[in-house]
């Protein structure tokens, strides 16, 4: 059974007393998004809202390390086919190929990462094959 308002306490809380008040005085007057609708309200219920509200407030990014790794493998490839020379693409498969060797070594968080030390002799073939192709379509 729930319990009756005792006599002599009246029925406005003290916190709604604040908030009267506070609009009395006219402080909730020309808020941000006065008179729009709450914004998401159609979006289904997510309960970490609130942490990727503030890291895309805060323009920030969290990525699992293993998927951060796979990002930096394929990026490297990617700078690997733009290389100005053998020399540099074997430079960035080295810097790769540690990185790799470092996560299977130790480990890394995230998901299972199943990554291996990727080929630089493949590489630079694939390399070379793609600088006669552009070479070809430039004559």
């Amino acid at each position: 059974m729930t319990e009756r308002k005792p006599p002599g306490v009246p029925w406005e809380s003290w916190i709604d007393r604040q908030i009267r008040q506070a609009r009395e005085r006219g402080e909730f007057e020309d808020l941000p998004g006065t008179g729009q609708p709450l914004p998401d309200l159609d979006r289904p219920f997510d309960e970490l809202w609130w942490v990727k509200e503030k890291l895309r407030r805060e323009e920030l990014s969290y990525m699992a390390p293993s998927v951060a790794l796979r990002q930096y493998v394929h990026d490297a490839l990617q700078a690997a086919s733009r290389a100005k020379s053998e020399a540099e693409v074997r430079r960035l498969i080295a810097e790769v190929n540690e990185q790799i060797r470092d996560a299977n070594r130790k480990g890394i968080r995230g998901p299972s990462l199943m990554l291996m030390p990727l080929d630089p002799d493949r590489v630079v073939r694939e390399w070379r094959l793609q600088r006669s192709h552009r070479k070809a379509d430039d004559l």
